[in-house]
Parts: C-alpha cells; sequence; structure tokens
C-alpha cells in the first residue's frame, strides 16, 4: 500500500471521525449504513443494490484475502465508499490477485481506515440513518459539510437506471427445460447462476422494459431482481409489475422486486430507521415454522399495516429481529417474493429453496 493519508469522515449530524486514507485518494457521498457479515466483502461490495452508500463492514479486519475474480456480483465495486477498523493490504489466499487496497484504487473508490466502527455504528444504530461524506483531499470540516449538505436523501431517488443493464443478453445452460425473463433492477449475478443451475434459460432485460419485451422470450415465468434505492420513486416498474401479475404466470421477486411487487398490489413501503445489511439475520417461515440464517441488504421495507389491511396478500416469512415483513405471496396466484437475498453468496444458502419453489411453480403452472 502506498503511504497512507490523513482521511476524515463526516455524517450528517456534524459527527466526525478521523483517519487514514484506503483505495484511492478523493472524496465521496452517500448514505452510510452498516454489514455485520463477518466474510464475503467482496460479493457485498459489488452488489449492486450497495449503489449510493458508504459502508462500514462491522468486521475488525477487511483485506485478509485479497480479491478474486469469481467473487463478484456484478462488473465493478459499487459501494460508495468503505470505512474499516483494520485494513489489511497484505493477503495470504494462493488463488487471490490483488490486494483490496489496489482492487479500490482500480474502481475509483474511497476508503477510510483506523476508525472506532463499533462507536461509529452505535451512534448509526440510534441516531439513524443518515448521509456521510469521505474525504482524504479535503481536510476542512466546514467545507466537507458544504459538500454535504448538497447531497439527496436516498428516500425518493431511484438508482435502478444507473445499474441495470441497457439491452438485453441471455444465459442457457444445456438441456434447458424453462426459460424466465428476469427484469433487472440491479441483478446479482449469482440469482442468474441459481435460475441457470435449475435449467433455466434465463434472458435479463433492462429496467424499463415493457411487458411485450418480456414475452417476447415465451417466458415460462418472471424473475423480479434486487436493486438500490427507493421502490416508490419507479412508478414505470411498479405498473409493469402490475401488468406481470395479471398475466397469471409465475412470478419470484427478491430485495426490490419483492417491494416493487408489493407497491403493484397497492400495499406501501417505507423507510427504515436503520436497514438490514448482514449475513447473519434471523427469518422465519411463517409455513413451516422453520427459521432461516439469511444474507441481506435493504432500507426500505414493505409497510406492515399495509398488509394487515390487503385481503389478497399473505406474510410468508418475518423478520425475528423485529418483526418486518421479509415475505409475501399473493393468495390463487403463483406469486411471491421475500426481502432477503436466498442466493446469497458467500452464504449461507438456508433459503435456496426458494429457487426450487420458483421451478416448481413454473413447472405447474
Amino acid at each position: 500500500m502506498t503511504e497512507q493519508q490523513p482521511a476524515v469522515l463526516m455524517l450528517a449530524d456534524g459527527t466526525v471521525f478521523k483517519g487514514k486514507s484506503t483505495g484511492k485518494i478523493g472524496t465521496t457521498t452517500g448514505e452510510i449504513a452498516f454489514n455485520t457479515g463477518m466474510t464475503g466483502y467482496q460479493e457485498v461490495f459489488t452488489d449492486p443494490s450497495y449503489l449510493g452508500q458508504i459502508l462500514i463492514m462491522n468486521t475488525a479486519h477487511i483485506g485478509n484475502y485479497g480479491v478474486h475474480s469469481e467473487e463478484v456480483e456484478s462488473d465493478s465495486m459499487k459501494i460508495a465508499g468503505l470505512v474499516t477498523k483494520k485494513f489489511s493490504d497484505g493477503y495470504s489466499r494462493p488463488s487471490g490477485y490483488a490486494s483490496l487496497d489496489q482492487y479500490m484504487k482500480d474502481n475509483d473508490r474511497v476508503g477510510i481506515t483506523d476508525v472506532d466502527t463499533r462507536a461509529l455504528v452505535r451512534h448509526i444504530r440510534n441516531a439513524g440513518a443518515m448521509n456521510a461524506i469521505i474525504s482524504s483531499e479535503i481536510l476542512d470540516e466546514n467545507e466537507l459539510k458544504t459538500l454535504l449538505d448538497k447531497v439527496p436523501s436516498m428516500e425518493g431517488l431511484e438508482l435502478s437506471s444507473k445499474v441495470s443493464v441497457t439491452e438485453p443478453f441471455e444465459v442457457k445452460p444445456e438441456n434447458a427445460s424453462l426459460k424466465v425473463s428476469l427484469v433487472d433492477f440491479g441483478v446479482k449475478k449469482n440469482i442468474v447462476r441459481c435460475l441457470v443451475e435449475r435449467g433455466c434459460h434465463v434472458k435479463v432485460f433492462p429496467h424499463n422494459a415493457t411487458k411485450a419485451d418480456l414475452d417476447s422470450f415465451n417466458p415460462d415465468g418472471y424473475m423480479l431482481s434486487n436493486g438500490p434505492g427507493d421502490p416508490s420513486a419507479m412508478p414505470g416498474e411498479i405498473s409493469l409489475v402490475k401488468e406481470l401479475v395479471e398475466d397469471g404466470r409465475p412470478i419470484f421477486g427478491i430485495c426490490l422486486g419483492h417491494q416493487i411487487l408489493g407497491l403493484s398490489q397497492g400495499l406501501k413501503t417505507r423507510k427504515m430507521f436503520n436497514g438490514h445489511r448482514g449475513i447473519n439475520h434471523p427469518i422465519k417461515n411463517l409455513k413451516t415454522g422453520k427459521g432461516e440464517i439469511t444474507s441481506q441488504n435493504h432500507g426500505f421495507v414493505i409497510d406492515e399495516e399495509s398488509v394487515k389491511a390487503s385481503n389478497h396478500i399473505d406474510v410468508t416469512h418475518i423478520h425475528l429481529n423485529d418483526d418486518t415483513v421479509a415475505g409475501i405471496e399473493l393468495k390463487g396466484k403463483p406469486v411471491f417474493s421475500v426481502q432477503y437475498h436466498p442466493e446469497a453468496s458467500a452464504g449461507p444458502h438456508d433459503s435456496r429453496y426458494l429457487f426450487d419453489q420458483f421451478v416448481a411453480n413454473m413447472k405447474n403452472n
């Protein structure tokens, strides 16, 4: 690692943490969030759902195993910035090809280390989600505050258009038995892999595709992917999903796709005081009574009261930490969605049965 320079992290409420630079020397802004996972940092950093967010990693040591060419969920780092306690430039894994510091430089990402992340997370947990700025080139706090005040709130922000494909593409296994039209709101590569592993020929469409576009593939079902931003700021996509539900073919929604499905059915979403981000979140399947440890990354959630007021939607899963809605299904239709990530890489894989459920719905429809 090149010689580290001083760096500053400032929160929107004026709280300041000082440390040293990692990655590119520069300035970055976004909504600050924290992830409680202990492994899989490269998959986390490349998850499109993190677009526009400065991420704190709760694990004390980050970068220990470098980066690997296959441990990515998209074509680049998607986090806006990185906050760590101890940042490791060296790495010991033989299959790694570069240090995390070099990976950040290659992706033009700014970070700060030597921060008391425990104190920082406790502060955010109590104060709630807010915008932040990291800089290793501007150390004047008044100047940083001026820049930070110009950053838009995540609430009301549409971001899928920044990470979605612009042209459709296909992924086809040998002896494909089913066809899936996938709407890309910010899809993770492992969602496509999980479908392909189950014999699905997948065609990925842009976030603003029409139903005619999706149906030109003659699919057996529709997949609604994860993605960043506020689902209520996506009226076109909400209208599309409403049309897809009326079609009658099976639908499976994940994360942002789950929220958009809910909005298309008259439910409401709300911004959380603090989101759920990590690979150790407990979920209860209300249909089976079984628990699942899950991977999660979201700052918005379907409003519980709006589901209770609905007569055509059942809650299938709840988050055991705060009883928020973690899964829904439409009565009488092969349509369901979950708020978490069943494709989960680097894990856990407790919820991958949901892909099997989607495949079964397509075969039986």
